[in-house]
């Protein structure tokens, strides 16, 4: 009797032993180095899309409105305190104001962290660098976790009606911007090589405008529309975060109906599968 207890007791911690490590494989630490368009992705519908996927997130976004690469590598050389640093943890978001980004950098063991240039030179090739390459080896340097891989978050264009002034550059063509943002992270992506992932964030917002949605999908022209406009783009992160398609993915905010939820989540898809190229959502109508 008292050696089947003891076996009984030895298999009880074995599973418990795997079942823990099996979930603790499941957590991915996300840090986003960004401004206001880090937070319309990552901050509102992720982490509760990962955990119906059956993964859990600690995201960090450290944020200052409209940065640029150029602004993050002078604040990183001078150890700026000039962040807003958001944390969700446990599906809880805590903002800590004047933080500096060697703070954030460091504050977990980040499994990914994430670099965007600010949406009014996102087409630009010209100005990712040095700036993007400074940055990212400023990240080796006081990241704690050695095998921390990078992502180049891609933004989107903006709407066709846009009143921001930087829509000149483009002509105030949404298309000709689209593909000048494509090209441009597309080249940053292949120079560094140093990129694990490309979120293509933007390619899921042009292709969801095809749906009966149609250019709906910010909410003053550039920032994103509050609900299925940051859905669509966070299904975007959840698959080329964790591999698992968004499609039938059972978390819709109640602000989404489904069928605004179905074009989000195909529309994610389809970005992941050809990320350069707008992929019509006429036939979800």
């Amino acid at each position: 009797m008292k050696n089947y207890l003891n076996r009984y007791i030895l298999l009880f911690l074995l599973f418990a032993f795997c079942s823990l490590g099996a979930q603790a494989r499941n957590v991915i630490r996300l840090l986003t180095i960004g401004n206001s368009f880090s937070e319309d992705a990552v901050e509102n519908y992720l982490y509760d899309l990962a955990k119906a996927a059956g993964d859990s997130l600690v995201i960090g976004n450290l944020s200052i409105g409209g940065c640029s690469l150029e602004t993050h590598s002078k604040n990183a050389a001078s150890d700026a305190p000039n962040y807003s640093y958001r944390k969700i943890v446990g599906g809880k978001k805590t903002i800590t104001d004047g933080q500096t980004l060697a703070f954030g950098v460091r504050d977990e063991p980040w499994d990914y962290i994430s670099f965007q240039q600010a949406s009014p030179y996102s087409g630009l090739y010209e100005s990712y660098f040095p700036y993007l390459s400074n940055l990212m080896d400023y990240v080796d340097a006081h990241a704690t976790n050695p095998k921390v891989k990078f992502i180049l978050h891609r933004t989107w264009a903006y709407a066709k009606d846009s009143p921001q002034a930087a829509f000149a550059t483009y002509q105030n063509n949404q298309d000709q911007m689209f593909e000048a943002i494509v090209k441009a992270t597309k080249s940053a992506y292949l120079k560094t090589g140093r990129f694990k992932i490309l979120v293509p964030a933007g390619t899921a917002i042009q292709n969801a405008r095809t749906s009966v949605i149609g250019d709906n999908l910010t909410r003053d022209g550039y920032h994103l529309q509050l609900t299925y406009g940051r859905y669509t783009v966070a299904c975007t992160w959840l698959e080329a975060l964790t591999g698992k398609n968004p499609v039938g993915n059972r978390y819709i905010p109640e602000s989404v109906t489904k069928e605004q939820a179905r074009i989000a989540q195909h529309a994610a898809h389809s970005a992941i599968r050809r990320p350069d190229k707008v992929t019509s959502m006429a036939k979800l109508e």
